[in-house]
């Protein structure tokens, strides 16, 4: 038996490149059919025009468990395990991730003010006909969700559910503004996801959305948030700018911020609640499904349907 071949040295394919005070390369390392993309970043010190403007962490970049060939013993890294042909995208994505990182460092940091408003009115424009064509489902979720529901708040980027065939759809409508392509991530941390992350909007004013789906095949929960499959998740439509939007129900954000002691999520859920009028049934799988003490899932749960008389409900809309 022949022996086997040593793995394939890594290829630096971009870079260095600058951007945010760091430094910035791309390599590729192929085993096989596989190939492990890494986007590497280094403090640039006076050659990148630093001192760095963030902490890459919140973006999802680790430092690697041994020193980096490319980076030395501190350098960031965020990787991508796709085909290699997959090699033109990953590219595009890179250099679009640098050209607007320092609005989005700023814009996670709370230093500056994403533009939803126009970030939305790009999305609404370029997603929804294609995917209604499409038959692809699409929503807004999370804290945007909640505020366009009538919860407030200031979000700081955009969650949107879909299908699975829907996180490729609406990668290619948004092709231009992807700074992550589509594929598995390992970020946020303990989610087997796929998805994607783009900016969308100028590099100076836009918003960072993204979208995923958890990793097939696991069967969806029942009408859990953002699942891989039409007809679980439990919408309403809002109207925002001329368009009729689906957006998650807010229930979904009160048992987030419950399982994460925010108040102020909690506080904006049930301001939108108190608007829609609280859906009961999501209610309760949503409780009996959380991790909460009895105690506090009593305390949501009251504080959810203190406003309405017994037997007032929310109008029921079709699963997205």
């Amino acid at each position: 038996m022949a022996p086997a071949s040593p793995p394939a040295p890594s290829e630096m394919i971009s870079g260095p490149d600058l951007g945010a005070g760091f430094l910035h390369q791309l390599s590729l390392d192929r085993l096989g059919e596989a190939t492990t993309f890494t986007h590497h970043a280094q403090e640039g010190g006076e050659d990148a025009g630093g001192p760095p403007t963030g902490d890459l962490a919140r973006l999802g970049f680790v430092h690697p468990p041994a020193p980096c060939m490319f980076g030395g013993p501190r350098c960031w890294h965020r990787r991508y395990l796709l085909p290699f042909d997959a090699t033109p995208r990953v590219r595009a994505a890179y250099q679009r991730h640098r050209f607007v990182l320092e609005t989005m460092l700023a814009q996670a940091d709370g230093r500056a003010t994403p533009d939803l408003a126009a970030t939305l009115e790009e999305l609404s424009g370029r997603l929804s006909g294609p995917l209604r064509d499409a038959g692809i489902p699409w929503y807004i979720g999370g804290s945007f969700g909640v505020a366009l529901a009538g919860g407030g708040g200031a979000p700081r980027d955009i969650d949107l559910g879909t299908t699975r065939p829907g996180v490729d759809r609406i990668a290619e409508l948004l092709r231009d503004f992807l700074v992550e392509p589509v594929g598995p991530t390992e970020w946020p941390a303990g989610r087997a996801v796929v998805g994607a992350r783009a900016f969308v909007g100028s590099p100076r004013s836009g918003a960072r959305v993204e979208w995923a789906v958890p990793l097939e095949p696991r069967a969806s929960l029942p009408l859990e948030e953002f699942a891989a499959e039409a007809g679980v998740t439990r919408t309403v439509n809002v109207r925002v700018h001329g368009r009729e939007l689906s957006v998650s129900r807010p229930e979904y954000a009160l048992l987030r911020g419950g399982e994460r002691n925010d108040d102020g999520a909690i506080d904006r859920a049930l301001e939108a609640i108190g608007q829609l009028g609280v859906d009961r049934e999501l209610l309760d799988v949503l409780l009996e499904r959380s991790g909460l003490t009895a105690s506090r899932r009593a305390d949501l749960r009251q504080r959810a349907l203190a406003p309405f008389p017994a037997g007032r409900v929310a109008r029921q809309h079709a699963p997205s």
